[in-house]
């Protein structure tokens, strides 16, 4: 048979695989290459969460809902720690709506390449994809958890601002804030198995320090009586995004301070940079010890 006119089949690429040294870049190009197996891990995330049980998806409402209906009771009516004249269960539903979208984030992320231990060990690629498919994989759970929001709007009679436009950056802030510390986290796990007992302990003394329960405005308060700015506060970046999230949605100008947002974006971007590099130098190691 004649080969006359055959194209001959293309080169299959090479990979030459270098131990990284020092402090190296970020490498994101590669994170985009992988972008398909990050849709993978973030859908599979999500598929095992709920695989084998009893109420499925629905675990995304009850917990946040719960959570509101005991700090309706126990803040709300005993306490009488304020709502800055919002119906308290809307008040804490808003704060708590970005607060489990970050502490889920943060929990499953720190924990993410221990549970990814055969796949690193086996299969070539960025691990930044595997705590970052577990930030996004809370998504899912945001938007369902969402719908009982706009639900309890409804209720009460009240509607969004022109501001909810501004919604996604906040929730972005969010994802750079849980990401970043996640990234931290996920690689000290690695060395140190005993951050997995940390992270449930950071992360219910942070919900204390993030005005879901309270309004942001009583620590100002206290601030000021002290001679404090009252930016420190948002050096916490989840300050500025549980603040933005209410004042998105219900346009007033009391739940947003504008140094706690310059504060906590700045915080969120500089856990979400020192996080990145921080990963991708301990990177070169997970292989050997995960």
């Amino acid at each position: 048979m004649s080969s006359v006119g055959v194209k001959p089949a293309p080169a299959i690429p090479t990979v030459h695989l270098h131990p990284s040294h020092g402090w190296t870049s970020l490498r994101l190009k590669e994170v985009w290459e992988y972008r398909e197996l990050l849709y993978f891990l973030t859908w599979r995330d999500v598929k095992v969460r709920y695989k084998q049980t009893f109420f499925g998806v629905a675990w995304a409402v009850l917990q946040p809902v719960l959570t509101m209906l005991v700090f309706t009771i126990f803040f709300g009516g005993l306490a009488r720690v304020g709502s800055d004249g919002l119906p308290y269960p809307l008040f804490s539903y808003a704060g708590l709506l970005p607060w489990t979208f970050f502490a889920q984030g943060l929990s499953q992320s720190s924990n993410s390449l221990v549970g990814s231990a055969n796949l690193i060990k086996k299969v070539f690629f960025p691990r930044l994809v595997v705590p970052l498919s577990s930030v996004l994989g809370g998504l899912v759970d945001f938007l369902v958890a969402f719908i009982v929001l706009i639900g309890l709007m409804a209720y009460y009679g009240i509607w969004p601002s022109f501001e909810v436009v501004s919604l996604p950056f906040f929730l972005l802030l969010a994802t750079a804030a849980g990401l970043g510390v996640g990234l931290w986290l996920s690689a000290l796990n690695v060395e140190y198995r005993d951050f997995r007992y940390v992270v449930p302990f950071l992360i219910q003394i942070w919900l204390f320090a993030t005005p879901v329960i309270y309004p942001a405005s009583r620590v100002h308060e206290k601030l000021r009586s002290m001679g404090l700015p009252v930016w420190l506060y948002g050096l916490n970046p989840m300050v500025g995004v549980v603040q933005g999230f209410r004042w998105a949605l219900f346009g007033r100008a009391s739940f947003l301070s504008g140094a706690d947002l310059a504060a906590s974006a700045g915080a969120s971007v500089l856990l979400l940079i020192s996080g990145a590099f921080f990963f991708r130098r301990m990177e070169r190691t997970f292989a050997d010890i995960v």
